[in-house]
């Protein structure tokens, strides 16, 4: 691909979402759609959500088909992709997207809260990712990407910013970082990229109690230099670039989409 289609630069290729039956994920799914790709549109539990948003895809003249499953458990990835490879015949790019909270502080955390967590976040994320190298490997390149992969891992600010109350979520995403990094050094030779994004406060149901009140979102503002709260169409726009030809040089990298976040806006008077 010498050249990239800036309207569809997806355009003839396939894309993964998991977690994409709401939030981010769904926005994901719809703008890759937009973009030119036959998405598939994974879900764990809410099938009419996703089955919702492979019609409309379809109405706007695009591919789409919902997969059931739960990223945690080994064999129903093994499903999940070979379904997948089934309705499209190859897949060109993964966003593991998939992730849960089970909050409470660390004195009180059930096994289970930590482990589940873990389970979903980062074993999920990694249990796709290899499935989705195994494809590439097997797969011949696609004449409508420079690479012959590509890997997004949705993280958070908070593989960088400790968060007390979070520390199941917080431990599942630093590991995530790491994972994607090393990732990203074992398979450049490959022509595989891996990369990740790195959400702040976006405006999404699993965070609506931050922001559903004037009060609460004034201070959740004090924590975003930029002065506003994200959109799930930010992050879906810092994926489509991460998955297009635009970004071929990019691998190992986390692109944070958080309004300045991670820069600690509680030292901008010197502490």
């Amino acid at each position: 691909m010498s050249k990239v289609d800036r309207e569809h630069p997806l355009q003839g290729q396939t894309a993964l979402i998991t977690g994409a039956s709401s939030g981010m994920g769904e926005v994901v799914a719809r703008r890759f759609a937009t973009a030119g790709a036959a998405v598939g549109v994974n879900y764990h539990s809410h099938s009419e959500a996703a089955t919702k948003i492979v019609e409309g895809i379809k109405r706007n003249g695009g591919k789409a088909v919902a997969l059931q499953a739960d990223v945690s458990a080994e064999e129903k990835v093994h499903s999940l992709f070979a379904t997948f490879m089934e309705a499209f015949g190859r897949i060109d790019i993964l966003v593991a997207n998939a992730g849960i909270q089970m909050d409470a502080p660390a004195a009180e955390m059930a096994v289970e809260q930590w482990r589940r967590v873990l389970d979903v976040n980062l074993t999920g994320q990694f249990l796709c990712a290899r499935e989705a190298i195994r494809c590439f490997d097997q797969q011949k390149p696609s004449p409508r990407s420079k690479a012959a992969g590509k890997i997004i891992c949705m993280s958070s600010v908070h593989q960088l910013i400790p968060w007390a109350g979070h520390v199941n979520y917080a431990a599942s995403k630093g590991g995530l970082m790491l994972m994607m990094k090393t990732l990203a050094q074992e398979t450049a030779q490959k022509r595989i990229r891996v990369n990740g994004i790195a959400p702040g406060a976006i405006r999404t149901p699993i965070n609506r109690a931050a922001w559903k009140t004037p009060e609460a979102e004034a201070d959740l503002l004090k924590l975003i230099p930029y002065g506003r709260i994200g959109e799930p169409e930010d992050v879906a726009e810092a994926a489509l670039w991460l998955a297009s030809d635009l970004s071929d040089y990019v691998t190992g990298a986390t692109l944070f989409v958080d309004g300045g976040m991670a820069l600690y806006p509680e030292f901008r008077d010197a502490g």
